[in-house]
């Protein structure tokens, strides 16, 4: 997913808890789902930043070579813009675009 074009607010929103639990019937689990979430979008885009940041590593190891790039300081703050991870994964949980399942409410309704 593009997390660039996200519509999640980028600063924190008081939230109704009761329609977090719409979907699960839980808050528990609905938090469980919407943790685990951020987690892999935090993954996602600090891998992603790695790599854009990559480009920019100098192989030398000496202090003296160190100098700032201004495009590699764009990027940094583009990415510190972005929306956090618990706001994607929340914002998305919403509008029901996150897939989960629950083997143990499965696993009731075979016995």
């Amino acid at each position: 997913m593009d997390y660039k074009k996200s519509n999640a607010p980028t600063n924190t929103v008081t939230r109704d808890v009761m329609n977090l639990c719409d979907q699960t019937g839980n808050i528990y689990e609905s938090v469980a789902i919407i943790g685990k979430r951020a987690n892999q979008i935090s993954a996602d885009i600090k891998n992603e930043l790695g790599k854009k940041l990559n480009e920019f590593a100098t192989r030398g190891d000496s202090l003296e070579e160190t100098f700032e790039n201004r495009e590699q300081i764009e990027i940094s703050r583009f990415y510190e813009r972005m929306p956090k991870p618990t706001l994607i994964a929340t914002q998305e949980f919403i509008e029901g675009k996150v897939y989960f399942r629950n083997p143990n409410r499965e696993n009731d309704m075979m016995d």
